[in-house]
C-alpha cells in the first residue's frame, strides 16, 4: 500500500488554506511512493471555518474530482504529523488509495446497509445526539471487530460533519450536500484493510479502584460499602471542614469508571489500574459534578451502576506523555520485523543520529498513513509546548502521513472516553 498525501494549513481566508493543501497534496502524489489514484479524502478542520463548511467541501470536490468519497468533522483543534491548530483557522486533509469494495462512506441519510461487511469503522459524531452511547454501541455491534475509533466534533459555533459517497444516496433519501448536523457518520472498513489502533490515558489514578456497592443513576452513594463521599475526602486527604483547600483539591479530581463484563461481573482493581500504576483501556474517565452531603454521595457526570470499578484521578503531564509513548511503542513492535536487515536498519534511520533519526520514515513499518483523534483538554500546553503532543507520535513513527482533530470525547471500541487519544495506523505491505 503506498503512503497516503496529505497537506495542512493555516490561513484567516479558508480558500488560501485550501490552495496551501492542495499544493503539497499535488507535490506529494507526484513522488514515487504516494498514491497516485486517491479514492477517499479525510477531511478536518477548525471551528473557525464550520461556518464556510459546505464551500470548502464544494471547492476542495471540484479541485479533486478524482477522489469519490469524502468523510471528516469539525474539531477546535486539528492535527497532522509534527504539528497542532489550536484556535486559529486551519484545515488538514489525507487521500487514501484504498479498494472501493473495503470501505463504505455512512451517515444519516446514508446508513451502513446489510451488504456490505464491517470489520472495523472510523465514526464522527456530535455529542448533542440523542441516546449517543447506544448508537455508538449499536455501530460497533455491526462490525465483525466490535472495534470503532474516531470522536466526538467539537466546535464553538456550528457542529458539522462530512459525509460523501461515491455510490450515491439510495432512493427516497433525497439528495446531500455531504454536510451534515447531528447523528453519526464515517467510514466502515473491511476486513482487507489492515488497522492497528491503540488508546493512550491522559489521567493518573490517586487512589484504589474500589467497587460501587450503592448508586443512584450518577450518584455514588457507596464504594466497597463505605460512605463514597467519605472515601473521596479521604484519598484526597481534605475536610469539609475547611471548604477553600478542599475545593481546590475536587475542582481537581475526575472520576476513572469501568463497567463490569457481562459475563463475569465485577473486574479486579488490577484490571482497571495497571501494573505500572495507570488506567487500563477500558477505563472512561469523567466529570466530578458535585457532593450530596444528606447521603455521603458522589455525583459523576455519567451513569454510575452498582458493580462497577471506580478510582479517583487527576490529569497528569508526566503520566500522559508516557502512556502516549507507550502505545507508539506497542504500535511500532506490532509493526516492525523481529530482526531487522542492515538495508531495512538504515532506512529506519538505525544508523542515523539525533533528529534525523527521529523523523526517518520507517518503510519498515509499512505505515501508510494514520489519524489521531485527541481531547480538546490535551493539545497544545498541556504536553509542555505547541505541537508537543504530535511532536511525540512523530519521534516514535516518523514521518508517516497523519491527520486528525482535538474532540469533545474520544471512541474506541464501543466507548466514548475524555482526556484520552485515539491513535490508528493503515498498514500494508
Amino acid at each position: 500500500m503506498k503512503r497516503f498525501a496529505y497537506g495542512h494549513a493555516t490561513h484567516p481566508q479558508w480558500g488560501m488554506a485550501a490552495a496551501l493543501v492542495l499544493a503539497q497534496l499535488r507535490g506529494q502524489m507526484a513522488l514515487p511512493d504516494y498514491v497516485k489514484n486517491p479514492t477517499l479524502a479525510l477531511l478536518y478542520i477548525t471551528d473557525h471555518y464550520a461556518g464556510a463548511a459546505q464551500d470548502i467541501l464544494a471547492h476542495l470536490r471540484t479541485e479533486l474530482p478524482e477522489v469519490t468519497d469524502w468523510a471528516g468533522t469539525v474539531g477546535v483543534g486539528v492535527a497532522a504529523n509534527n504539528a497542532e491548530y489550536f484556535d486559529e483557522p486551519a484545515l488538514v486533509l489525507m487521500l487514501c488509495e484504498l479498494p472501493t469494495d473495503q470501505y463504505r462512506v455512512f451517515s444519516g441519510i446514508a446508513p451502513l446497509g446489510i451488504g456490505f461487511e464491517a470489520h472495523t469503522a472510523l465514526v464522527h459524531a456530535d455529542s448533542d445526539t440523542p441516546e449517543l452511547t447506544e448508537l455508538i454501541t449499536e455501530m460497533a455491534e455491526r462490525t465483525d471487530s466490535g472495534y470503532l475509533f474516531g470522536g466526538l466534533a467539537a466546535s464553538r459555533s456550528q457542529t458539522v460533519q462530512f459525509a460523501v459517497g461515491g455510490d450515491g444516496f439510495m432512493r427516497g433519501q433525497g439528495l446531500s450536500s455531504g454536510v451534515f448536523h447531528g447523528g453519526l457518520s464515517g467510514v466502515a472498513f473491511g476486513r482487507d484493510i489492515q488497522l492497528v489502533s491503540r488508546v493512550t490515558q491522559g489521567c493518573l489514578p490517586i487512589s484504589p479502584a474500589r467497587t460501587v456497592t450503592k448508586a443512584d443513576r450518577n450518584v455514588a452513594l457507596e464504594l466497597d460499602s463505605q460512605p463514597a463521599l467519605d472515601v473521596l475526602l479521604r484519598d484526597l486527604n481534605v475536610s469539609l471542614d475547611q471548604p477553600e483547600p478542599a475545593m481546590q483539591a475536587l475542582r481537581a479530581t475526575l472520576v476513572g469508571l469501568m463497567r463490569p463484563e457481562p459475563t463475569s461481573g465485577a473486574r479486579t482493581d488490577a484490571t482497571a489500574i495497571s501494573r505500572t500504576g495507570n488506567f487500563g483501556n477500558d477505563v472512561i474517565v469523567r466529570h466530578l459534578i458535585g457532593l450530596d452531603p444528606m447521603r455521603s454521595g458522589v455525583a459523576v457526570a455519567d451513569m454510575v451502576e452498582e458493580g462497577m470499578q471506580l478510582a479517583f484521578c487527576q490529569r497528569n503531564v508526566q503520566a500522559a506523555r508516557a502512556d502516549l509513548m507507550r502505545i507508539c511503542a506497542e504500535i511500532r513492535e506490532e509493526l516492525e520485523p523481529e530482526e531487522a536487515s542492515l538495508e531495512t536498519a538504515t532506512a529506519m534511520g538505525l544508523g542515523l543520529a539525533g533528529e534525523q533519526a527521529q523523523s526517518a520514515p520507517h518503510p519498515a513499518r509499512h505505515i501508510a498513513g494514520a489519524v489521531y483523534v485527541s481531547c480538546s483538554g490535551r493539545g497544545g500546553p498541556h504536553f509542555g509546548g505547541p505541537s508537543a503532543e504530535l511532536q511525540i507520535v512523530r519521534r516514535a513513527l516518523g514521518d508517516v502521513p497523519l491527520v486528525g482533530f482535538f474532540a469533545g470525547g474520544e471512541i474506541a471500541r464501543h466507548h466514548i472516553y475524555g482526556y484520552t487519544g485515539v491513535l490508528t495506523v493503515f498498514t500494508g505491505e
